[in-house]
């Protein structure tokens, strides 16, 4: 029997962007076992819902990830408007799903770039981010933050967006379009990038759905489920079908979000023309008093957002369940048995967010 080591693999490494911890249990280079460690950066975000009111808690929970903040403020807002029995205005929801796509393309432009710096592939890391940058300053122009935007409120939304931003937003999607045209080239074609990610990390169609993975790294296995074909929001009026790959190894699962990030530019093209006439909030009267589960397709995957109101103005309970605690125990299945140079790339494939998995 070959001698074992058990290797530290996080928090801080120079290859991770977020501060995951492994225990790897090696055999000379080869994983045997990960054992994965929570709880580094907890924040205990949960607990404030206590003592703020339901209104401002919004600003709370954007606040358990920068990059996913809008999707995690409008996941908030839609079970406390259930609770609540608060219908939405029209317009409110096609701005809540133009933002959530955008959200969605400023995710995976970054994840491509994290990916490529993993790799060494530093000039493909630089023109994944620069491509970011357009989708940022779009933001900024529409809610006036880049990271943290604070539009989405209980009852609607707090800004609109005018038909100069509108034509704005579909000249950068253009550009977004065109720039994007090079990036996937190099990721689908380049020799490098498919040495280190074809056949590596495999998850078959049924372990993904035994081990409960959600996102791309369940579609990348096989399974076209896909949260937004519930029809929340303004997903009943646009027509998609969720991006499926099958052979479940890294390279799936970047086709994956490639070709996600695609479809977002496609989503936001059919639903701003749709942008209904109408106010963009509700009035909220009353406290919430009840419970309710609500359920968003996340970029990383499906997110959970439970409340609980007892009829006063602080919340008696809110959990979330985020994609990276669902695809944790995935993570584990592939890392068994892959090489220790390997462990990096299978790790962000994941698109890990540790910040939303510890709060």
């Amino acid at each position: 029997m070959a001698n074992r080591t058990v290797v530290p693999f996080g928090p801080q490494h120079p290859v991770l962007p977020e501060p995951i911890h492994l225990d790897l249990v090696l055999e000379d280079e080869k994983v045997v076992e990960a054992i994965p460690s929570i709880g580094f950066i907890h924040r205990g975000l949960e607990k404030l819902v206590e003592k703020r009111d339901f209104i401002d808690y919004v600003y709370v929970a954007e606040r358990i990830c920068g990059i996913c903040s809008f999707m995690h403020g409008m996941g908030y807002c839609m079970a406390v408007e259930n609770v609540m029995g608060i219908e939405i205005p029209r317009r409110a929801d096609f701005l809540r799903t133009t933002l959530a796509e955008l959200s969605r393309i400023h995710n995976h432009t970054m994840w491509m770039g994290l990916l490529a710096d993993a790799f060494g592939f530093e000039s493909l890391f630089m023109h994944s981010w620069r491509v970011r940058e357009i989708v940022l300053d779009v933001f900024e122009n529409i809610t006036g933050g880049r990271v943290i935007f604070s539009v989405c409120k209980v009852g609607g939304m707090r800004r609109d967006i005018d038909a100069a931003q509108a034509e704005m937003l579909l000249t950068a999607l253009d550009r977004v379009e065109k720039e994007l045209e090079p990036l996937i080239s190099a990721f689908s074609q380049e020799y490098t990038v498919l040495h280190r990610l074809t056949g590596v990390g495999v998850l078959s169609k049924q372990a993904a759905l035994d081990l409960g993975a959600l996102g791309p790294m369940l579609r990348a296995s096989g399974w076209s489920l896909d949260t937004r074909k519930l029809g929340y929001a303004a997903y009943n009026d646009l027509s998609f079908d969720p991006i499926v790959e099958t052979a479940g190894d890294c390279m799936a699962r970047t086709q994956v979000r490639i070709r996600e990030t695609l479809q977002s530019i496609d989503l936001i093209r059919q639903a701003v023309p749709k942008f209904p006439q109408g106010d963009i909030a509700a009035p909220v009267k009353g406290t919430p008093s009840g419970e309710f589960f609500a359920r968003l397709e996340q970029p990383r995957g499906e997110a959970i957002y439970y409340v609980r109101g007892n009829g006063t103005r602080h919340l008696d309970r809110f959990r979330v369940r985020t994609p990276t605690f669902a695809n944790v125990p995935a993570l584990v299945q592939t890392l068994q048995g892959c090489q220790l140079a390997d462990v990096p790339m299978l790790v962000l494939t994941i698109d890990p967010c540790i910040s939303c998995t510890e709060r």
